[in-house]
């Protein structure tokens, strides 16, 4: 070790051990800094590490089409023989039943109940032979024997159920028994946001409920490509052909991908955000501390100067202590988030399994640390580079850190400092108060500081519970593309399906209970894509009162037709362009009348004006409940009276949809929420530990002159208090307005059709409760640090 190195650690010790509170207040930040962007980056790379494993394993379709109804496998075996880059294709056979036909019992307790809870499409099916394969959860690829069934993960967690328990499915010839023989993950359907998951049975079981009826049968057409970069084209290809099946969603892989990490992505980006404006917070702190060292100790660095120590030396000297305290953030930080990550990702193992931990799971927290050190570190040596500009003369004889021309400057607005703050205008009133406004005025560029400070805390606390309100707002229904409802009916591909549509409507149309029934039928067009034809699903009904809201445009007029935002990108149309489209061969040109956001289906979806009555894919009919009227009753009678449709009430729908990524936003605002305040308390009163310090002359003149110790403490608390309200008032306005456009980039990021997002926020939450608590939280830390002013020495502050 150099002396250098020695001189420098000795004096980093003194003065860690000599500031105690100021430096601890800086660790803390530091720390949370850290924490929030190592525990986002081990969050991000766990679930991708996850996902890539159990991709890897369970070997999910390059694409995949659903579909319900008649289809002609030889045109399939004509499609895979065209087409040298599929690897692997197959037909997964399904049978979908009601939640509500669904029971399971625990013997040895008597426990029970059904699935009706769930309002998500119930599948079972048999393990394939080459890929898509369901796992357990050791990873390995289950092959239940008759009389066996392996559940989804989530209804282990939604329901309680445990291996061994009896499972019970209703068909139309009587009760099929199955034992709960484990659990299975799904690479396909493990998200909320998919609206359907897989049972797994044996071959046996599956051909005895088959026959015994009661199932809507339905398919998936999967492939595996040679190359995933040609899933795109092949879509194309597969959705131009007119002969293969299509009466169902399409999903490429990278859709899959996307779905499936969503919810965790968002959290990990909410945390890293959340670090970086609290490194930005840690920094304001470091430079407004660093230069309060150098007023307060420019005589020493003056007579290091005059000896001849080099300024790099000197800097080197000061910026020893920081360098510690960053190191050591970074490693507690560092410690906390494995602790959190872990929690964080409980349900990416639920649904995934836990990835192996290799040398990437450590390099990329350790590289999120090493980019706060760096930065935090490579601002702090910005900032002690003002050593250089230090003149050995004014720093020994005046105790300034200023060279002459900057001398000239700081006399000339103390001049106008003093214009300012001169009391000559003073026409009475509370002069306590106006000696405390006209200091803070003054001293403007040393306070701004709090406000800039409760700016990020009060954007950092309210922009992920503006996200999460947003998406539990029923409102949110209408960036699904459907509008705004209390319950919805959908009829899929049965044989009388346009039959039951027509009773369906009528008796919805004439219930007093219900109001402002409205149908859409799913109609399957075609438009022209870059390889000749390909599918075009719009939803033909009245849009004129749907209250959609539209980023271009409006809804669509006779002769129209509405895009969704990737519908739009994908054929590169914009409002007023025209599109050319074909139904049974009849071709038409629309003109496309706006354009809107839609997160389902893949965000591919179109809307015309019009009115259906047969031959749709599938018809959906939205209904608002009368006043006095109950939506749960009207569900389950609609249920019982239309059995091959599936009614939901439309809040428990959105609620199921989203759930995992509710639940993921959720954990991130409870976290900033806490972080908030913290920063607020710690900050406002490292700030005023630092001022009332710095301020002890002024505050023994004031003393001297008559003022009472109250008074000088109402003074402080006052200033304290202005700069609190404006710092937390700017940022929730900034939250209500610029954090849109920051949250809509996230995102608009994952490709999910969300390019604009629109905040539906609980006003009285993050904008009263939410800024009365940072307030508060910063006004506290006020109060904490002016009482010890009452039991202190005043004739020793008049010495400074």
């Amino acid at each position: 070790m150099t002396i250098r190195d020695s001189i420098a650690l000795r004096y980093s010790y003194n003065d860690l051990t000599r500031n105690k509170g100021v430096n601890l207040a800086l660790i803390v930040i530091l720390v949370f800094s850290a924490f929030l962007m190592a525990t986002g980056s081990m969050v991000i790379e766990r679930v991708l590490s996850s996902m890539d494993q159990f991709f890897d394993e369970a070997r999910p379709p390059h694409f995949l089409q659903m579909h319900k109804g008649a289809y002609d496998r030889a045109e399939l075996e004509r499609f895979a023989s065209e087409h040298p880059e599929i690897d692997a294709w197959l037909i997964e056979e399904m049978l979908g039943y009601d939640s509500a036909a669904i029971a399971w019992e625990r013997s040895s307790t008597g426990e029970g109940g059904d699935l009706a809870d769930s309002l998500i499409d119930n599948l079972f099916v048999t393990q394939n032979a080459e890929f898509d394969f369901l796992l357990d959860e050791n990873g390995s690829i289950p092959r239940p024997d008759a009389g066996e069934v392996y559940v989804p993960v989530a209804y282990r967690e939604q329901f309680g159920i445990e291996v061994g328990d009896l499972l019970r499915v209703q068909t139309a010839e009587g009760v099929q028994e199955l034992r709960v023989e484990g659990f299975v993950r799904d690479s396909q359907m493990a998200s909320s946001l998919s609206q359907s998951t897989r049972f797994l049975i044996s071959e046996d079981d599956f051909a005895a409920m088959s026959a015994a009826g009661g199932a809507i049968p339905e398919i998936i057409v999967e492939y595996r490509l040679t190359d995933t970069s040609l899933v795109q084209d092949f879509q194309t290809a597969y959705e131009s052909d007119d002969a293969l099946p299509k009466n169902g969603e399409s999903v490429p892989y990278q859709l899959l991908r996307i779905v499936n990490a969503l919810s965790d992505g968002l959290v990990a980006a909410a945390l890293m955000f959340a670090s970086l404006l609290l490194v930005a917070i840690a920094l304001l702190n470091a430079r407004f501390v660093i230069r309060g060292t150098l007023e307060d100790e420019v005589r020493q660095i003056g007579a290091m100067k005059a000896i001849g120590l080099p300024n790099r030396t000197i800097s080197g000297l000061y910026l020893a202590k920081y360098r510690a305290m960053t190191f050591l953030a970074c490693v507690v930080g560092g410690l906390l988030a494995i602790a959190a990550a872990q929690m964080l990702t409980r349900t990416v193992q639920v649904d995934y399994g836990a990835a192996e931990v290799d040398l990437v799971s450590v390099l990329v927290p350790v590289l999120a640390l090493a980019f706060v050190y760096v930065f935090v570190i490579a601002i702090c040596r910005r900032v002690f580079g003002k050593i250089r500009r230090i003149e050995v003369v004014n720093a020994l004889v005046h105790g300034s850190t200023l060279d002459d021309r900057q001398t000239a400057r700081r006399a000339a607005r103390e001049v106008k400092r003093v214009r300012r703050t001169s009391l000559a205008a003073f026409g009475g009133g509370n002069l306590n108060r106006r000696l405390a406004l006209l200091d803070l005025r003054a001293e403007a560029r040393q306070w701004v500081l709090i406000p800039i400070v409760m700016f990020l805390a009060a954007v950092l606390m309210t922009l992920p519970m503006n996200l999460l309100s947003t998406l539990s707002d029923p409102a949110f229904v209408t960036f699904m593309g459907s509008p705004e409802s209390d319950l919805r009916a959908d009829l899929e591909f049965s044989e009388d399906v346009d039959a039951v549509h027509g009773d369906l409507l009528a008796a919805m149309s004439a219930d007093e209970g219900l109001e402002n029934v409205r149908a859409f039928a799913n109609v399957l067009y075609e438009t022209e894509g870059e390889e000749g034809w390909e599918v075009l699903r719009v939803d033909v009904g009245d849009f004129s009162s749907a209250a959609m809201p539209f980023i271009e445009g409006g809804p669509p007029g006779t002769g129209e037709i509405a895009l969704s935002v990737m519908n739009a990108e994908k054929y590169g149309l914009a409002t007023g362009d025209e599109i050319l489209v074909r139904l049974d061969g009849e071709p038409s040109n629309l003109t496309v009348s706006g354009v809107y956001q839609d997160i389902t289906g893949g965000g591919l979806s179109a809307k015309m004006q019009g009115e259906v009555d047969a031959g749709a894919a599938s018809y959906t009919v939205f209904a608002d409940t009368a006043a006095g009227a109950d939506t749960a009753e009207l569900v389950a009678e609609y249920a019982d009276a239309f059995p091959s449709a599936k009614v939901t009430p439309m809040r428990e729908f959105m609620e199921q949809t989203l759930s995992y990524v509710t639940d993921a936003v959720r954990n991130a605002a409870l976290l900033t929420f806490a972080f908030g305040l913290g920063v607020a308390l710690v900050i406002t009163s490292l700030f005023l530990k630092l001022r009332l310090t710095r301020d002890r002359q002024k505050m023994g003149m004031l003393s001297a002159v008559g003022f009472s110790t109250n008074e000088l403490i109402a003074q402080v608390r006052g200033k304290t208090l202005a700069a609190v309200v404006v710092g937390t008032v700017l940022g929730s306005v900034f939250a209500a307005t610029g954090g849109e456009s920051v949250a809509g980039s996230l995102l608009a990021l994952a490709g999910l059709g969300i390019v604009d997002l629109e905040f539906l926020p609980n006003p009285w939450l993050v904008y009263l409760a939410y800024p009365l608590l940072l307030i508060s939280a910063g006004y506290l830390g006020a109060v904490f640090l002016t009482s010890r002013l009452r039991g202190a020495d005043k004739s020793s502050w008049l010495r400074g």
